[in-house]
């Protein structure tokens, strides 16, 4: 039988709502203020157990900070819990209605005797609640010393500066040439600044280092900055059962394909605490020879884990993709052109000047000119069409790199002018004009699907369709290459004439053919041999890999997205798919038995129920916990990388890393500093961080250091032995040759990060 709310003017009953309904309390004092609250006067004559066997009132009437969800399906009120949250006024619009909750008029005598008892009632909480804290803050907090005390205040100072210069991307040392270039750093500088400003911990501890020793030396800096690191790192793992974009570390790219995935391995446990059993889903970013290597990774992680399927990432044009996936020279020349045109036009005046040149080119043609200039406005070199583009720009895009080169005008750095020159020389060879045009023309097939699966839930279900047709259209280019590749060549004659770009073999070809002794060959034939036919064939090796029968069973698996399901005319067979995923469902066994009844749910809804569009919409639905299966499906479909982030609205952790490498020279890359720059979202609590300080290096207490000098040299002044005077400065050159060796090898370290990226 449902349960219906007590309250006046609320017509909330438990079938209709996920809303929790609470029972009148069986307290007669209680009571009678949930009562009184509820302003019903038929309510007054009823005892508290016959209020509490038959009324509720619904978690509406209720702060929220008094309703505590203890698990999915329970959720209770705290024991001191009133309910305060009424609607007590919508009745008088509507006078005629006969209502049946009728509310009670209050007299002046009700209303002062209702102020007195909630004003009461309010001091006696407020007065409970200042000695339970104070209480519990006497017993949690340790007794600590007055120097105990100080030294944690000057900490946390320290950790204050460290978060504030990692939030902005500023390194702490401007470059460690030499002791004295050190010692005036930015962390340096941002302490002297405190200081200045009056912070008196800092000047404590600043008076009492000795004269000819660091402020913070180079390894309590590095200590400063691991502590914030794990603090980040604990933080970001506390959120639970949110899907985000995260930065977590970085990695060492040296070694072979095996001992990568091991170090990846290694690190996901010891310091994210995570597993790769877990993983459903991986995506690499590469570039020239690192492709090849990221995809070798990406096998053997599949192979150990299964699940881990590899995908295209979503924020990457699969064309793009495709084309950085080829490993042939002229295809990575033409990738990393464009990478430098993209950078290029970001420039000052760069973008003005390109504009100028497609007026000029297209001068005879408005209407191209035009929707060129919209077309490559920001961002074209990362979309599905750019070989498009770039083939439509390329006669400006020439002009406009010679206009630069000459800089009659003065507006462009020497740095600016070389690069002009640079791509120029790249892009007037006529080996880079076939391979762009072929690219085109390769990729035309596999556009459509590409921008399908950067494209909604919908989308991309119906991409994993038509995979098929893109496979059988590519199959019948490589069957007829010769007929293709003659349409293609003359295109890219075509295009050179316009530039006055020279049609002939490659050079170093020439020079090894010569080398070798070997017959000429044909220029249409080099080009076909060379570059039709190992694009053809690569894209096409790459397509099947990506999209392997898992993979595009798991994408089929869409179709539990109602819309979708609505789309298909609720004629769905994701039964066929589910085995895939088995082992993360609870109760596989009634797979079938949900699937159906999830089926008639949606089949047989009422007109004015909308079907949800996408998982994240779905996953929010409140009667989706009652499909478990469904629920458990859903959610492991949403971590495949080849879908988009939904309910996303701020930037990506891959955006914000890449602004931060932009930002930092690339000697000065510091990982501890990266993950406070990109987590900047991350609650950064410096009184944990102090803890962890302290529990961790408060056997090096720099001022513990001192006192011993400060006794050493005591015992000197006294006549000590020559022997231990000896001694000691044998250990002090010995403690200075280890901070020699610590800080080359940071050095080092900053260094192989650098290599790296």
């Amino acid at each position: 039988m449902p349960n219906f709310c007590a309250a006046p003017n609320c017509t909330r009953k438990s079938t209709q709502s996920d809303l929790a309904f609470f029972r009148f309390p069986r307290d007669p004092e209680r009571c009678r203020i949930w009562v009184e609250n509820c302003r019903r006067a038929d309510l007054e004559a009823k005892t508290s157990d016959q209020l509490n066997k038959h009324y509720r009132l619904c978690a509406k009437h209720f702060d929220p900070a008094m309703v505590c969800k203890t698990s999915p399906y329970r959720t209770v009120l705290k024991d001191t819990a009133i309910p305060t949250i009424f609607d007590l006024t919508s009745h008088l619009r509507n006078p005629h209605t006969r209502h049946r909750k009728r509310i009670k008029e209050l007299s002046e005598e009700d209303l002062r005797r209702i102020k007195e008892r909630r004003l009461a009632s309010s001091v006696e909480q407020l007065a409970s609640k200042k000695a339970e804290d104070s209480k519990g803050a006497a017993e949690d907090e340790p007794q600590l010393s007055t120097e105990e005390r100080e030294f944690r205040e000057y900490l946390r100072s320290l950790f204050e500066v460290v978060v504030v210069l990692g939030k902005q991307s500023i390194p702490l040392a401007a470059g460690k040439a030499s002791e004295a270039e050190y010692m005036s750093n930015n962390f340096q500088a941002l302490l002297d600044y405190r200081m200045n400003a009056g912070d008196e911990a800092l000047k404590k501890r600043f008076h009492a280092t000795a004269v000819n020793t660091e402020y913070v030396s180079a390894t309590q800096q590095n200590q400063l900055l691991d502590i914030c690191e794990n603090t980040v790192r604990e933080e970001m793992l506390m959120e639970h059962n949110v899907l985000r974009e995260e930065f977590l570390d970085f990695m060492s790219f040296d070694g072979d394909e095996s001992a990568l995935v091991e170090r990846l391995e290694a690190q996901l446990t010891d310091r994210w605490g995570l597993s790769m059993e877990d993983c459903r889903g991986q995506a690499h970013k590469a570039t020239g020879t690192s492709t090849t290597k990221m995809k070798a990774v990406a096998v053997l992680l599949m192979e150990k884990y299964p699940l881990a399927l590899h995908m295209p990432c979503s924020e990457m044009a699969l064309n793009v993709h495709l084309a950085n996936s080829l490993p042939f020279p002229n295809v990575q020349v033409v990738m990393e052109t464009l990478r430098r045109i993209g950078a290029f036009f970001r420039t000052p005046f760069t973008q003005d000047e390109l504009e100028k040149a497609i007026s000029t080119h297209y001068q005879k043609n408005e209407e191209k000119g035009s929707s060129l200039k919209q077309a490559c406005a920001s961002g074209w070199t990362e979309l599905h069409n750019v070989f498009d583009v770039l083939l439509d720009m390329l006669p400006p895009l020439l002009l406009c790199m010679d206009s630069i080169r000459d800089n009659d005008d003065g507006n462009f750095a020497d740095t600016v002018t070389a690069t002009a020159y640079s791509v120029t020389e790249t892009l007037s060879d006529f080996e880079i004009v076939v391979t762009v045009v072929i690219l085109k023309n390769v990729l035309t097939f596999t556009r459509a699907f590409g921008r399908n699966l950067q494209g909604e839930t919908l989308d991309v279900f119906f991409a994993a369709n038509s995979l098929t047709a893109v496979l059988h259209s590519l199959n019948e280019v490589n069957d007829n290459v010769d007929v293709y590749h003659e349409f293609w060549y003359e295109e890219a004659v075509s295009v050179a004439n316009v530039m006055e770009i020279p049609v002939k073999v490659p050079r170093l070809f020439l020079r090894k053919q010569r080398a070798a002794d070997v017959g000429e060959i044909q220029i249409e034939a080099y080009f076909k041999e060379y570059v039709t036919v190992p694009i053809i064939h690569g894209i096409m090796q790459e397509v099947e890999d990506m999209f392997s029968e898992t993979n595009l069973k798991a994408l089929k698996c869409l179709s539990l997205v109602p819309a979708v399901m609505g789309q298909m005319k609720f004629n769905t067979t994701e039964e066929n798919y589910a085995d895939v995923y088995r082992g993360d469902l609870p109760s596989p066994d009634t797979l079938l038995a949900e699937l159906h009844c999830w089926r008639i749910k949606w089949k047989h809804r009422g007109k004015e129920v909308r079907l949800p569009t996408t998982i994240h919409e779905t996953l929010q639905l409140p009667d989706v916990k009652f499909f478990p299966n469904v629920n458990a499906f859903l959610k492991v479909l949403s971590a495949l990388p080849v879908l988009k982030l939904e309910d996303n609205k701020g930037d990506k952790a891959s955006e914000r890393l890449q602004a931060h490498l932009d930002s930092v020279p690339a000697k000065q890359w510091n990982k501890s500093l990266a993950m406070l720059s990109v987590n900047t979202h991350v609650k950064h609590d410096l009184d944990v961080m102090v803890d962890k300080y302290c529990r961790l290096y408060s056997e090096e207490d720099p001022e513990a250091e001192s006192e011993e000098v400060a006794e050493a040299e005591a015992e000197s002044e006294e006549g000590a032995k020559t022997a231990a005077d000896s001694e000691e400065g044998a250990k002090t050159a010995a403690e200075s040759e280890e901070g020699a060796e610590a800080e080359a090898e940071s050095e080092e370290g900053a260094a192989s990060e650098a290599a790296m990226k």
